[in-house]
């Protein structure tokens, strides 16, 4: 399983004095983004075939309180993929040092060109790279429906 660990920082710590929400976001954000890189994802790479990765929707469930003085270590698991790599989700899940199961986060992404700026499936390599990360129990082939299942697109936006 892919994980990441972070030092909880001041500047992590809201006014409760336990981990901030944006920080558990950005700690999944540096977790993912560290994968596509170590896995052929770089933004150079990226830049040459024009893609971008883009967050359809992050949700969030808390457990425990987490604080300064202990590291933190964020999972990446791929909930799905659709069969052509277009839309991808994942599922976070964040560890104390005590390995207690703290938080968990539910994502799901799409892959953008940014030329064209329309959802677009990912090179046979990638989908390789992508698809060959550790799946959840629950794992499933995506479907277009699977990202609509929190709400209709408004029709002018479609």
């Amino acid at each position: 399983m892919y994980t990441k660990e972070f030092e909880i920082r001041w500047s992590d710590v809201d006014a409760n004095l336990h981990l901030r929400n944006s920080a558990y976001i950005d700690f999944m954000s540096h977790t993912r983004m560290s994968f596509f890189l170590e896995y052929g994802f770089g933004q150079l790479q990226l830049s040459k075939l024009n893609l971008g990765p883009v967050a359809l929707y992050e949700h969030m469930y808390y457990f425990k309180e987490v604080f300064p003085g202990n590291p933190i270590r964020v999972s990446l698991q791929l909930k799905g993929i659709s069969e052509d790599g277009m839309f991808f989700e994942f599922r976070h899940n964040f560890y104390d040092s005590s390995n207690k199961n703290v938080a968990r986060c539910e994502m799901m992404g799409a892959w953008i060109n940014l030329k064209e700026r329309k959802l677009t499936g990912l090179p046979e390599d990638l989908l390789a790279n992508l698809s060959g990360l550790d799946r959840t129990d629950d794992f499933k082939i995506l479907t277009k429906e699977d990202t609509r299942r929190y709400g209709q697109v408004p029709q002018d936006l479609e």
